[in-house]
């Protein structure tokens, strides 16, 4: 027998469906030096949007799995909050095409308790504007996330709101070194590690800790707010960048952060419209200049993206499909700890905007 979503259900599981808390994502471009890290990158709609439809019943559902997708291209440089018009007038500004994948593991062993995995993915192009610059290509595993997520009251809850937390361990499985072959300003041509924004993850241990909460209102509409944050306390990858500024000769190990919360809404009276869902949030990402623990030295695009974050879920008995598409409002390229050093202030490219997708299935 299959099972369709009650309205209700639809709008809680849409919720976390969009939202995954364990993912890691990060500002769009540069900045986001090491998207694929899956604490905050939003790509497991079925770590816990399952979770919410079996945590209003109390059952149990297993195994879960999720394969994820995001895609950006940025290219709009910024020094600060100052958009630098004159990179596209003058053909150099420097654009990545980013495609992000990620399969994502949760076993419920109980009502409130579950295990989760995530191994990310990554291909990805980095090339200037102008058609006589050096073209990159890069593509591999990303660091490989473990941990638990619960639920902070036993479900199903009398007003059927919830609050969870969830910690991962980071593994540093991530290829981090990528190379190609540059051509240098005057001649000849050298093997170098790619930059930073386009190596599948940045290879140092870190942990993640994320929150969760939603709470419903009237007319089938509800609230949602989630958090995470991805702490790095090794100082740098080890990684040589070969930049000239002092202090930025190697690649710096950053925290990530995300932020979200909005609401959603099952669309109702439409029988063939039975499982699907509409959300509507604001989102921000980003890298800070310091990190929470250990130094932040080496070189880092510190900053974060302000969007406005449309959503949609579709649940047909075992599966699930999520989709969003957060829009950058706000871009801000913040000075790094060698920018101050040395007194500089420097860019960073970023997207307009991102495609985040999911499929999950429940055993």
């Amino acid at each position: 027998m299959k099972r369709i979503l009650q309205p209700a259900a639809v709008s809680a599981a849409l919720l976390v469906s969009l939202l995954g808390t364990h993912r890691s994502a990060h500002a769009q471009g540069c900045v986001a030096a090491h998207s694929p890290q899956p604490v905050i990158s939003g790509l497991d709609p079925g770590t816990q949007a399952q979770a919410h439809h079996y945590a209003g019943s109390g059952l149990l559902h297993g195994l879960t799995i999720t394969t994820g997708y995001r895609v950006y291209n940025s290219y709009r440089h910024y020094i600060g909050t100052d958009y630098q018009e004159q990179r596209q007038e003058q053909h150099s500004a420097v654009v990545n095409h980013v495609n992000l994948f990620e399969l994502d593991l949760n076993y419920q062993m109980t009502p409130r308790l579950s295990v989760i995995a995530s191994i990310p993915g990554m291909t990805a192009s980095r090339h200037g504007q102008s058609t006589d610059t050096n073209y990159y290509h890069s593509g591999g595993i990303g660091d490989v996330t473990v941990g638990v997520h619960s639920w902070i009251f036993r479900p199903p809850t009398e007003n059927s709101g919830n609050v969870s937390i969830s910690a991962q361990l980071k593994l540093p499985t991530g290829i981090n070194d990528a190379k190609g072959t540059t051509t240098l300003a005057g001649g000849g041509a050298q093997t170098r590690p790619f930059d930073e924004s386009i190596q599948p993850g940045d290879g140092t241990w870190g942990f993640s800790l994320g929150t969760e909460a939603y709470h419903p209102f009237y007319l089938h509409t509800t609230a949602y707010f989630t958090g995470s944050w991805l702490f790095s306390p090794q100082d740098t990858t080890g990684v040589l960048t070969y930049r000239k500024q002092p202090g930025e000769q190697v690649v710096s190990a950053t925290d990530q952060y995300l932020w979200r919360g909005g609401f959603s809404r099952p669309v109702t009276g439409v029988n063939v419209l039975r499982g699907l869902a509409l959300s509507m949030g604001g989102r921000m990402e980003g890298v800070p200049v310091r990190d929470a623990f250990g130094s932040s030295n080496g070189f880092r695009r510190p900053g974060y993206v302000i969007s406005i974050e449309p959503g949609m879920m579709y649940s047909r008995g075992r599966y699930m499909f999520t989709a969003s598409g957060p829009w950058a409002m706000e871009r801000n390229r913040k000075t790094s700890v060698t920018d101050l050093a040395n007194g500089i202030h420097g860019d960073a490219a970023f997207a307009d905007y991102t495609v985040i997708t999911g499929l999950s299935y429940s055993f």
